[in-house]
């Protein structure tokens, strides 16, 4: 049972993605999850407003079946294979969480102070939540796909154009908790 309420280790978790890039690889799939909304919008009739939407959708319910095993997967994980332990974090990460204005980090895994009702239902949270949902869109349409799809899928192929955007997200991620992020909070 330990070995349930802890995070995999990466000899565990690692062989399990390879096998199912092995398994997409064989019947000539890529991961990607940004391109399930591209899916829904065609489902929902977008399509009638825009070429990008003018895809046949049915080939792609196999993916939408990926996003429902990663909701039910993520569901089952939060409540009933975690042990409510806090997070391991570095003292040096707490204390600049603390100094962001943050009470408990790494009690939680999603922190208050960002993702409870009483924050996002704010001016300031409703703001981050659409600024950020705008930039994640944009990024993901203007780097053609999202962090899974290139890290994952596009990195396993060998693409160039992934590796590239696996760059730029990792630079991306150091400029916002390095320069944005004390700017918000």
């Amino acid at each position: 049972m330990e070995f349930i309420l802890n995070p995999w280790p990466w000899y565990v978790s690692g062989p399990l993605i390879t096998l199912i890039m092995v398994l997409l690889l064989l019947f000539g799939k890529n991961f990607g999850m940004s391109s399930n909304l591209k899916t829904l919008c065609t489902i929902a009739g977008a399509d009638k407003y825009s070429d990008f939407f003018k895809i046949d959708w049915r080939s792609y319910k196999w993916n939408l079946i990926v996003v429902l095993g990663a909701i039910i997967g993520g569901f089952i994980a939060t409540q009933f294979l975690s042990n409510d332990a806090p997070i391991q974090l570095s003292s040096e990460t707490i204390t600049d969480l603390k100094t962001l204005g943050f009470v408990n980090p790494g009690n939680t895994l999603l922190p208050p102070e960002i993702y409870s009702w009483d924050a996002i239902l704010t001016l300031k949270g409703i703001s981050i939540l659409c600024i950020a949902g705008f930039l994640v869109g944009f990024g993901t349409r203007y780097a053609g796909g999202c962090t899974s799809g290139h890290a994952i899928s596009g990195l396993s192929n060998l693409q160039l154009p992934s590796l590239i955007a696996v760059i730029g997200f990792f630079i991306g991620g150091l400029l916002m908790t390095h320069f944005i992020l004390p700017l918000i909070f």
